[in-house]
């Protein structure tokens, strides 16, 4: 605990801030204490507050000052091959952190000899707060968290991230061990070298600063082990690779780090492989796991690019769910709120325009799984692309019927979805839509209106069940108060949802034909509506199902015949 005059004296520097403002003086006075509290008294918790509260002040003057961040003054610093003391004065108390289990400190001050646009982890600072990740890194060490999964999208910077992670372990826990494991050796071999030349390279990183009585000990390069500090059962660092006969010469006590068991899309497409890779991670990784030195259980991180719901990180969400000792963090390309990039980091990164370039280039499901974070499950697929119906131009003549179906929005996350159709001989062409999942009423029923008029809709009829017969009522108002007559009715449903689209799947594929690709966008309507329909798998669990919803209502009322007949307007003779 902190002595009394400690916390005293700690006291008179506040008051002193509160009179005389911040200077440099009550700043080396803070720094000092914290150095005391950590060092001379023990106080590790303590010492950090003042630390962090020293951060803090050095922060607020540096604005005073110059107008901008620390970070900032440091990058002019380098760009001008200029010194500041006061940069020199804020890692103190960084490096107290840093020395102290604190992950954002210790990313931080590692990387401080390196060029700004050159370092990893200041430019993606605040992307990967807003995410969750350095905070979930924070709980795995302070002990809130035994799991931890993180999915973004390629090229993020995940590994880049875990081998940071990784040698701040080591030296945090220098008697414990981690074990990298992946699903290639090629994986493991880059792995093992970027946390050697972290821990060794002294011109690149500061390391042995953070870490001043440690070193690297003994190496095995073809192992893929190091130690690090006194001998111990196995090496600080190992690594190991899927199908890799290493049983009983690796072992994790501090942290399994699992990094892509799923080497690409042909994988993530065999059942049969993703059941191995699970048998691999349960019977082979976990296996690895022992107690650390001071007797808790081994945890684990998985960093993993997600293809299926039945990937490994998927399988473990569905085995732990409600289990607030399992964190899950998944970060799509773009916010779904702002629309604007999640990984637009400052120098590099990803914008939203490269998002949706992306997007226009790969099929909806790949799409939705690499940048969306929403991976499906492929086998069970009821609509799958290659089965759908396609156009590029509507048939000559004029159709039979244009018609309508509406599934109106529920609660949270439903879609309001109303496909329009044009019916040429037995065939139903989809010709519009309205597709999204607003909680705006009044831009719900003016979307369906226009949807109705701008198609000249002649019959739609609104499922009732959830207040679609207020929605039918609403909607109606507003296509007459545009000049239009359409036939609109609602009507309940009462037969299983999920089996009522399993029974008409086939139907749709048959007798619905959609708009070739090149006729609609992904962000648009139909494309949202296109998506929503090839993801749906039999297989899933907590689906959007909106959309083959609709269409299997629309499917049961043109099987047992459309009694309507075509709307036709007349000029009245009264």
């Amino acid at each position: 605990m902190a002595s009394q005059s400690l916390i005293s004296t700690v006291k008179g520097y506040e008051n002193y801030i509160k009179r005389n403002g911040i200077d440099e003086q009550v700043i080396d006075a803070y720094t000092e204490a914290a150095i005391v509290a950590v060092n001379g008294e023990n106080d590790i918790m303590y010492g950090l507050k003042l630390a962090d509260r020293s951060k803090g002040i050095i922060e607020r003057f540096c604005r005073e000052r110059t107008g901008g961040t620390i970070w900032d003054l440091e990058k002019y610093a380098f760009a001008n091959k200029t010194y500041y003391d006061l940069i020199d004065k804020y890692y103190k108390p960084v490096l107290i952190r840093a020395q102290n289990q604190q992950v954002d400190d210790y990313f931080q001050y590692l990387e401080r000899k390196r060029e700004p646009r050159e370092r990893f982890y200041m430019p993606r600072k605040k992307c990967f707060e807003k995410m969750g990740l350095i905070q979930a890194l924070q709980g795995m060490i302070d002990d809130e968290y035994d799991i931890l999964c993180i999915s973004g999208i390629p090229g993020f910077g995940k590994t880049t991230t875990e081998k940071f992670f990784n040698s701040g372990v080591i030296g945090w826990f220098p008697a414990d061990f981690t074990l990298f494991y992946s699903h290639s050796g090629d994986i493991t071999r880059m792995y093992y070298d970027g946390v050697y030349d972290i821990v060794t390279n002294n011109d690149e990183y500061t390391w042995n600063e953070i870490f001043p009585g440690l070193s690297v000990t003994s190496t095995n390069a073809k192992m893929e082990q190091f130690n690090v500090g006194k001998y111990k059962p196995f090496p600080s660092m190992q690594c190991t690779s899927v199908g890799s006969k290493n049983a009983g010469k690796v072992r994790a006590s501090k942290f399994l780090l699992v990094d892509d068991m799923i080497g690409g899309i042909e994988e993530a497409l065999n059942p049969t492989i993703l059941d191995k890779l699970w048998s691999k991670y349960t019977v082979d990784a976990r296996q690895r796991k022992i107690q650390d030195t001071s007797g808790k259980a081994c945890k684990e991180i998985h960093i993993a690019t997600r293809w299926s719901v039945q990937d490994v990180i998927g399988r473990i969400q569905n085995k732990y769910a409600g289990n607030s000792r399992v964190k899950i963090i998944a970060m799509p390309d773009v916010d779904p709120v702002t629309g604007e990039s999640n990984f637009n980091f400052e120098f590099g990164g990803f914008t939203k325009e490269f998002f949706a370039d992306q997007q226009l280039l790969m099929d909806e499901i790949s799409y939705k799984c690499l940048y969306k974070q929403e991976p499906v499950e492929r086998e069970g697929l009821l609509f799958p692309d290659d089965k759908i119906r396609r156009y590029l131009n509507l048939p000559h003549g004029e159709p039979e019927i244009i018609t309508g179906q509406c599934d109106t929005k529920g609660k949270g996350t439903d879609y309001f979805v109303l496909p329009v159709l044009q019916k040429y001989g037995d065939d139903y062409y989809c010709v519009d839509c309205v597709c999204d999942n607003t909680a705006d009423y009044e831009k719900q029923y003016e979307n369906a209106a226009n949807v109705i008029v701008n198609n000249e809709v002649q019959e739609c009829e609104f499922e009732r069940n959830a207040g679609g017969d207020r929605v039918a009522m609403e909607v109606n108002k507003r296509v007459e108060d545009k000049g239009w007559v359409c036939n609109i009715t609602d009507t309940p449903t009462e037969k299983n949802k999920e089996a009522r689209i399993f029974q008409c799947s086939s139907w749709i594929l048959q007798h619905v034909i959609f708009k070739d690709p090149s006729l609609y966008t992904p962000n648009e309507p139909y494309g949202v509506m296109m998506a929503l329909l090839k993801q749906y798998s039999v297989s899933g669990k907590k689906q959007l199902d909106d959309v083959p919803d609709v269409l299997s209502i629309f499917a049961l009322r043109m099987q047992k015949g459309n009694r309507t007949r075509k709307t036709v307007i007349m000029s009245s003779p009264i």
